[in-house]
């Protein structure tokens, strides 16, 4: 009796083990299908703290001098962070968590609750932010936009797309809240509980306006005065093809193409010096010259995909009059170019990827690596460029006010209204494909234009 006693006891015993190993298993966040854990459910493994704090400066320090500040983050962090039962939860002071690694192009869930008078948000890039606060009368913060609800980019430019929320999403105190942030370049896309609040708009770099986002950068969660709880947070990562067609479908209303991906129907200039291999137009090695639409455009939108080789140099024919020297005797050539390569390194800054070639310098370093596929967009407004590489605005310019070129080297080109849109070959191999042109009217611009 004593030994059957023994292994009913044991047996018990072993199957609440097994069933308590179960539901501790049970309680594991588990990513869905092509994401990764941003939080494990049991510590702050991946996270250091770091407040409201100018990243370039960070990155300014010296190495000894930034990890000693780090260190003193992460332990102001510990002390107002703590995980209970999978939830991650601020009492609403201390540094901010942040993540590790650096991020780009990326897809982000999580799920937070908050309390009244709470006011947080999350950093994207180590950049504010996509807000998350109080939405009622009783916050105390209307005057703030409050009354509009969480998931706005609430520190761009007051009129900017994005800083208020498309509709008022947040959920009853109490409450889990979903959200989902699509981040492609400066490009930031929200839902709150599975409602756009944010489409597809640019969060403006607070720390520095006139510079488009850092490249990379951490996901900070806010801590500003009131208790927030946060599960489920998961990151999926964007290679460059998916955040290529992802740029080139959104906003494609007026758009028309101008290449088929077969010939050169439509196509005019030195055709013989360029090829279409695999439904791109491909410049022939040791040729050149400018090809160009048919059509001529003034004020209009251009997008189209590049492909650079190493040392690679091309360039976008902007209102190109058919002839001659398009940097010059066109309103500009946007630069296409391999300004990693050593051959390039001391050039002047007019000359490098995305400028005005020899009149307004592009910030650099936005291109994806050589061999891989860009998406640049370039606006033309009278006087004005714009050019957004890959999600990023590199170049906003207006060449009525340029005086200084390189060189001395007037462009007569440039006061230029109208003309062909083209590619400006210079003898390497560089592929261009889905090219798309939407044209503006101009006097509804102008309208717009007087209307503000």
């Amino acid at each position: 009796m004593k030994l059957i006693r023994f292994n009913l006891l044991f047996v018990a015993g072993l199957l609440a083990l097994l069933n308590s190993n179960s539901r501790a298993r049970a309680q594991d966040p588990v990513s869905p299908a092509g994401f990764s854990l941003l939080f494990n459910g049991k510590d702050l493994t991946g996270w250091h703290g770091m407040p409201h704090f100018n990243p370039y400066d960070l990155a300014k320090m010296p190495e000894s001098e930034r990890k000693a500040q780090l260190e003193k983050w992460t332990a102001d962090a510990k002390k107002h962070w703590s995980v209970k039962e999978g939830v991650l939860i601020n009492d609403g002071n201390g540094a901010y968590l942040t993540t590790d690694k650096d991020y780009g192009d990326f897809e982000l869930l999580l799920e937070y609750k908050t309390v009244a008078l709470a006011d947080s948000g999350v950093y994207l890039k180590a950049t504010p932010q996509v807000q998350i606060w109080d939405y009622t009368k009783a916050g105390g913060k209307w005057n703030l936009g409050a009354d509009k609800g969480s998931g706005g980019l609430w520190n761009n430019s007051p009129g900017a797309p994005g800083k208020d929320p498309l509709v008022l999403a947040d959920k009853p105190f109490g409450e889990w809240n979903s959200m989902k942030i699509l981040m492609i370049g400066e490009r930031v896309t929200v839902y709150l509980n599975d409602k756009l609040v944010v489409d597809f708009a640019r969060l403006e770099n607070f720390w520095n306006k006139n510079l488009p986002l850092m490249l990379k950068g951490p996901i900070q969660l806010q801590t500003h005065g009131g208790e927030i709880s946060w599960r489920k947070m998961y990151i999926r990562e964007i290679a460059s093809k998916e955040a290529n067609e992802i740029l080139r479908k959104h906003n494609t209303k007026g758009f028309e193409s101008y290449f088929n991906g077969k010939d050169f129907t439509g196509w005019a200039g030195p055709l013989d010096n360029y090829q279409v291999v695999e439904g791109a137009i491909l410049c022939k090695p040791h040729k050149g010259g400018t090809i160009y639409t048919s059509t001529e455009f003034t004020d209009f939108v251009a997008r189209a995909e590049y492909r650079l080789p190493p040392a690679g140099n091309n360039g976008f024919a902007i209102r190109y009059p058919g002839q001659g020297d398009t940097a010059y005797v066109g309103m500009c050539e946007i630069q296409v170019l391999d300004d990693t390569a050593k051959v390039y390194e001391k050039l002047d800054t007019r000359q490098y990827n995305g400028s005005a070639y020899g009149m307004t310098a592009a910030h650099r370093g936005y291109a994806r690596p050589v061999g891989e596929w860009n998406f640049e967009e370039i606006t033309v407004v009278g006087s004005k460029i714009v050019v957004e590489l890959n999600g990023n605005r590199i170049l906003d310019t207006d060449l009525s006010k340029v005086t200084e070129y390189m060189a001395n080297s007037a462009h007569p080109g440039k006061t230029r209204t109208s003309g062909h849109f083209g590619f400006a070959g210079h003898n390497d191999p560089v592929a261009f494909k889905n090219i798309e042109i939407k044209k503006l009217d101009s006097k509804k611009l102008e309208s717009k234009a007087e209307q503000k």
